[in-house]
């Protein structure tokens, strides 16, 4: 690749990316970019909505919002044949209109293969201009359950495992992606994209891919509802990877029934991933556990380790324990999770060495890159440091780089020593001790602001002890966050985790909590945070 394209790329994305705008767009959408997906099934089996209309009402919002506008900077590239595939599923057969997600378009992140005109690049320059061969194994499931694949969305470039120091849901490809909540906000990552765009009604709803806090953070600071699977349940297979043992995809929505809806498509075993092994036996439609009355009985555990750093977000968890008591729930508060800040050095001892053996098998599965090996990659950057590297630098990737086999005790000692700390004696032995159905604790809290010379600035409270993500992600356990309260307009959740498999548990508890706790409301588009409201 030429570098001069590289540069205009950059500039394009970047610097328009980091312009200052605006207010909520004016003209009216032709369909409710924002009803629920069962809303948008129903109107298509009345005859007042089809697929093309539906597709081409979600592309003319990206171009009005994404493109130009508060320009979120969210979608990386939208399906060329997005139209053409909608338009032959308003011509199917009754028969297939029955499939759970006939003519609803979808978003993906930019790191799970498409077997299309599609570009699949973590972001990255290095893996743009050859598509990937075949579709990601939940890809393959979208389609067959009726999903229109509408395009792919911007990310933290390689899921934010390039520097300590990156701006989340920045890119070479796309720029900076804006929560739509407030411009100068960040949406928090890896999963940018895809949260800002469900957020900002550019798609029925999104997948996005966690290996700590990429889905539920992002989730979390855009209003959304995210949930991060029980690793295993949910096929790998055809997705950028970080870490075998701690990335899943999942889903990105507006609603725990949309989120339940996706779920129920996406999970189930794939030969292509041995990890997904058991997942026929769990998986199931989710959506029979949206019971409005899911908290009653249910024994909740508050871990109060996980808060005390950022105010907003523990007023937001005492009205939501208030919430949960009123409607039958059962909390236990507080209850010590074990081993909490004792997980943070073996777990990126882990992903170093996972990264570089999964990185390079993943690229062998694409012919025709730039790339073939870490070290290649590294390379790439250096040779296209204007764009690549403009505010931060590449060091995860060469700590991974000078890391050995999978077989040397550094790495397995780490990896038994964490998943035996986060799971085992960390979360199954807190649910355990009090007969708990599930953990509570308060998300990062509201968006902080977009720093891309000096990075993030997630509260985390003590630096030693992980977010809220950390003990789910490492023990590969599902967590869900739901919409829960507010902060001069920027929205805050709470997270939930449990047990490994216990999705319908959660997805009970998260139901029942958002039916009564009503927080959702749709982005406004402000260029900073509502100083008027509290």
């Amino acid at each position: 690749m030429r570098l001069s394209p590289v540069r205009v790329l950059l500039l394009s994305g970047l610097l328009s990316g980091q312009a200052t705008a605006a207010t909520t767009p004016a003209p009216a959408d032709p369909v409710d970019t924002y009803a629920s997906i069962a809303q948008l099934r129903q109107d298509m089996r009345d005859g007042k909505l089809d697929s093309r209309r539906l597709t081409q009402a979600y592309l003319q919002r990206i171009e009005r919002l994404d493109r130009s506008g508060p320009a979120l900077h969210a979608v990386l590239e939208v399906n060329p044949q997005a139209l053409e595939h909608a338009a032959e599923l308003d011509a199917a057969h009754a028969d297939a209109r029955q499939a759970p997600l006939f003519g609803i378009p979808l978003l993906l992140k930019d790191n799970i293969d498409t077997g299309d005109r599609e570009h699949t690049t973590a972001g990255s320059l290095a893996l743009a201009g050859a598509p990937a061969a075949r579709d990601a194994g939940l890809v393959e499931r979208l389609r067959k359950a009726g999903a229109v694949i509408l395009g792919k969305t911007n990310l933290s470039e390689w899921a934010n495992f390039r520097s300590d120091h990156a701006s989340s849901g920045w890119s070479a490809r796309g720029g900076q992606t804006r929560n739509p909540y407030a411009l100068d906000r960040n949406p928090c990552g890896s999963s940018a994209g895809s949260a800002a765009a469900v957020a900002a009604g550019l798609a029925a709803a999104a997948i996005g891919t966690e290996t700590d806090g990429s889905i539920i953070c992002p989730a979390s600071m855009n209003g959304l509802v995210g949930i991060k699977p029980t690793l295993g349940l949910v096929s790998r297979s055809g997705i950028v990877p970080i870490s075998h043992s701690q990335d899943t995809a999942g889903p990105m929505a507006r609603s725990v029934a949309d989120a339940a809806v996706l779920l129920s498509v996406i999970a189930g075993s794939d030969p292509r991933d041995p990890a997904t092994a058991e997942a026929d036996r769990y998986a199931t439609d989710y959506t029979r556990f949206l019971d409005p009355a899911g908290l009653k009985g249910k024994r909740i555990g508050v871990v109060r380790q996980l808060g005390g750093a950022e105010p907003n977000a523990d007023r937001v968890l005492d009205q939501a324990i208030a919430l949960m008591k009123a409607q039958g729930a059962v909390i236990v508060d507080p209850v010590e999770l074990p081993h909490v800040g004792e997980l943070s050095h073996d777990e990126m001892t882990v992903m170093l060495y996972e990264f570089k053996h999964d990185l390079e098998a993943y690229l062998a599965t694409r012919p025709g890159l730039a790339v073939h090996t870490l070290a290649e990659l590294i390379a790439f950057d250096r040779a296209h440091a204007v764009a690549e590297m403009p505010w931060f630098g590449q060091e995860l990737f060469e700590q991974a780089e000078a890391k050995g086999a999978l077989s040397e005790p550094a790495y397995r000692d780490a990896l038994a020593k964490v998943k035996r700390l986060a799971g085992a004696e960390g979360i199954d032995a807190a649910l355990a001790k009090d007969h708990l159905d599930a953990l509570l604790a308060p998300s990062w809290g509201p968006a902080f602001k977009t720093d891309p010379l000096l990075g993030d600035h997630v509260v985390s409270g003590d630096p030693t002890v992980g977010g809220p993500s950390q003990a789910a992600a490492v023990a590969g356990y599902p967590s869900i966050t739901v919409p829960a309260g507010w902060a001069h307009g920027l929205p805050v959740g709470i997270v939930l985790f449990g047990a490994r498999w216990s999705e319908p548990g959660l997805i009970a508890i998260a139901y029942g909590f958002e039916q009564h706790a009503k927080a959702w409301q749709p982005p406004r588009f402000l260029p900073t945070i509502d100083t008027e409201t509290p």
